[in-house]
C-alpha cells in the first residue's frame, strides 16, 4: 500500500440489540487505527426498526431513534456519513462490524432468516464493493448480510457466523458455503471474493480480548488485499 487506504464502515445504529454492537466497532475502529487505515463511518439515515431497553432486553413501546443518528454516537459528533453520500470509488475496501440492527435495519434477517430482505441502498453499497473486487470485512452476523447482498446477485462466497446450526442452515439456504469456527479469536477467508469474515460474540460468551483478536486479524486480512 503506497497510500495510506480509506476504510468504509457500515454502522447500523448503538447497541447491539437494536443497532451496532459497540464493542464489535470500536474495535474495528481500533484495529483500522492500530494498522494506519483512515476510516470513515457510514449509516443509512433512517429509522431503526424498533428501540430496545438495554437492562431488559424488552421494546421499548412508541419509541423511535435514528440509524445514522445512533451510529454517531460511535462515530463521534459530525463523524458519520449518510450513506446515501457514500460513494463505493472513494474507498479501498469495507468493514462491517455485527449487532442485530445489522440484521433488523440493515435487513430482516433477524425475523425472516433466509427469505429476509434487505434495504435497497444498502445491497447495493455492499455489492458494489463486491464488484469492484475491493476487500470486505464481515463480523459477527454481518455475513448474513453479505450472504443476502451476494443472493441477489446469484454469488455464492464461503463464510463464518461461528457454529449455530440454524445460521448455518440458513446460509445454505441463500446458497452460501458456511464455515463452522469453534470460537471468536478465528477467521475464514474466501479469497475469490476478498471477503474476511470472523464471528466475534456470535458466540455469547466470548471474552472481550478474544473478540479483539478475531476482529484485528479480519482487519489485517482486508488490508493486506487493497
Amino acid at each position: 500500500m503506497s497510500k495510506t487506504p480509506k476504510i468504509a464502515v457500515l454502522l447500523a445504529g448503538c447497541g447491539h440489540l437494536d443497532g451496532s454492537e459497540v464493542r464489535e466497532a470500536v474495535l474495528t475502529l481500533l484495529a483500522l487505527d492500530q494498522h494506519g487505515a483512515a476510516f470513515q463511518c457510514i449509516a443509512p439515515n433512517a429509522p431503526q426498526f424498533h428501540v430496545i431497553n438495554h437492562i431488559t432486553g424488552e421494546p421499548v413501546a412508541g419509541a423511535q431513534r435514528n440509524i445514522l443518528e445512533e451510529s454517531s454516537r460511535i462515530a463521534r459528533l459530525g463523524q458519520c456519513l449518510d450513506l446515501a453520500k457514500a460513494k463505493v470509488a472513494d474507498y479501498d475496501a469495507l468493514v462491517m462490524p455485527g449487532g442485530y440492527g445489522v440484521a433488523k435495519n440493515h435487513c430482516s434477517f433477524a425475523f425472516k432468516g433466509a427469505d429476509a430482505e434487505v434495504r435497497p441502498d444498502v445491497a447495493a453499497f455492499v455489492r458494489g464493493f463486491f464488484d469492484a473486487k475491493k476487500p470486505v470485512g464481515a463480523i459477527c452476523i454481518a455475513p448474513a448480510l453479505v450472504a443476502l447482498a451476494l443472493r441477489q446477485a446469484d454469488d455464492s462466497a464461503t463464510l463464518t457466523l461461528g457454529n449455530d446450526a440454524g445460521v448455518a442452515a440458513a446460509m445454505q439456504q441463500l446458497g452460501q458455503k458456511h464455515q463452522n469456527t469453534p470460537n471468536a479469536r478465528e477467521i475464514v477467508i474466501d479469497e475469490a471474493h476478498k471477503l474476511i469474515t470472523t464471528p466475534a460474540y456470535m458466540f455469547d460468551d466470548a471474552r472481550l480480548s478474544d473478540v479483539f483478536v478475531g476482529i484485528e486479524r479480519c482487519v489485517a486480512e482486508v488490508l493486506k488485499r487493497i
